[in-house]
């Protein structure tokens, strides 16, 4: 074990390692409540996607750890469960199944790109600014659900949205869990955003908000309603151009935010663990490949995009520099599964702050873009305005591929614009047609 994680040379240790592990878990587990209450909302079962969940989280970290042995963590991820439960399901109302099935294809996909080593080319193809306000715009986008989950943003019918009732008990008690998290983060803490979530539930149940659970440890709830779900239901379904239109945008925005999004949190833990070398960052293809495999192995559990997670820079500030930490996560995944009753006490109103703090950690990379460059100014912006105003972060990834070319085109420009960005302008042309 010590030979092969290169303990020595890394000049590392089992005492170290562990500890990372266990900060990387403690920085993500948040997500094993959040999902299930994302997904849960496109009408899947609760508990199955929360042991969907901790399953497609542990095999993906196992398989990044034992593959690519680096200290990254990998779970269904933020934005793209999102994009599955109220853009697709609930906007586009595709039955969550078929949505799945999509998930599935862009895993695949992701591991046929990978494997012949195309993945540079579309990385380069799509320019940086584009890239950032995405991430932006997915952050202002989970964070405006979760003021809406919290009370704190209701609908007007004259001004479409308004602030809600602050007095309101739950909407109190998504404050304080605000505060809460905001102060823990503020202070440093790496599991801030998971400790909030069980002070927010704690403070619930003493003003009697939230019922106790009937049970603290049980066994892993069956993941019957959601496994294999992907394909179960491909024959009965009446295929039309629009469908399979809308599935081939589903399709292309999944692999497009995980594409990059994978990209990013890999290169930025790798550097933060002086892993990258010549800005190359070593066995980056099996890296990918254990990302693109956690995808569809997730997909035929039954959860969203699984994803490399940006908190496994916890673990790599804690001194995690192996696949070893990555295994410790790993193993707490699959031990949190006999936690399930919390998933009572962990109401819309406790994960709330919770899609707050983490939309506001994506929207940091708009710092990233040249603003004082109108023909990126435009879409980058465009972008990040869609995502929350539409509902869609499809939409607003449309938006921003729309105009970048035409700027850049009447900015003379056209050297600098991929051809792969001419033919995306007309594949989302193609979307708006269809969503038409």
């Amino acid at each position: 074990m010590n030979r092969f994680f290169q303990f020595k040379e890394l000049e590392t240790n089992y005492r170290r390692e562990s500890l990372a592990g266990i900060t990387t878990f403690l920085a993500m587990a948040y997500i094993l409540f959040v999902n299930p209450s994302i997904l849960a909302d496109a009408g899947m079962n609760q508990e199955a996607v929360f042991t969907a969940t901790g399953i497609a989280a542990a095999i993906g970290t196992l398989i990044m750890g034992l593959l690519a042995k680096y200290p990254i963590a990998l779970a269904p991820g933020m934005g793209l469960n999102a994009y599955f439960a109220y853009t697709v399901v609930l906007g586009m109302e595709v039955q969550w199944e078929l949505a799945m099935f999509g998930v599935f294809v862009s895993g695949v996909i992701f591991i046929i790109i990978t494997s012949l080593g195309i993945r540079e080319k579309i990385i380069n193809a799509i320019p940086a600014e584009l890239k950032h306000a995405a991430a932006a715009g997915i952050g202002l986008f989970i964070a405006f659900i979760g003021l809406q989950n919290a009370g704190i943003v209701t609908a007007d019918e004259s001004t479409l949205v308004a602030l809600g009732n602050i007095t309101n008990p739950p909407t109190l008690i998504a404050c304080f869990g605000l505060i809460v998290t905001a102060v823990l983060m503020a202070m440093g803490y790496r599991g801030g955003v998971f400790y909030g979530m069980i002070i927010t539930a704690l403070a619930g149940i003493i003003v009697g908000i939230i019922d106790l659970p009937t049970a603290i440890v049980q066994p892993v709830p069956s993941l019957a309603p959601t496994f294999g779900a992907a394909f179960t239901n491909l024959g009965g379904i009446e295929w039309s151009g629009q469908l399979i239109g809308q599935l081939l945008i589903i399709v292309l925005t999944f692999l497009f935010v995980d594409f990059f999004d994978t990209a990013g949190t890999l290169y930025a833990v790798a550097n933060q663990a002086g892993f990258v070398k010549n800005n190359k960052l070593p066995r980056a293809g099996k890296a990918l490949m254990a990302d693109s495999s956690a995808t569809s192995i997730g997909a035929i559990l039954g959860t969203s995009t699984t994803t490399a997670y940006i908190e496994s820079s916890a673990g790599v500030a804690a001194g995690g520099r192996t696949g070893f930490a990555a295994v410790v996560t790993a193993g707490l995944f699959i031990v949190a599964l006999f936690f399930s009753p919390l998933l009572a006490v962990v109401t819309d109103h406790v994960t709330a702050p919770a899609l707050i703090i983490v939309g506001v950690l994506m929207a940091s990379s708009l710092r990233l873009i040249d603003w004082s460059k109108f023909e990126v100014a435009l879409p980058a912006f465009l972008t990040v305005l869609a995502m929350p105003m539409t509902y869609s972060i499809a939409t607003g990834i449309a938006f921003g591929f729309i105009f970048y070319p035409i700027t850049m085109l009447v900015k003379g420009r056209t050297r600098d614009v991929h051809p792969i960005m001419y033919i995306l302008f007309f594949v989302f042309l193609a979307y708006f047609f269809f969503l038409s």
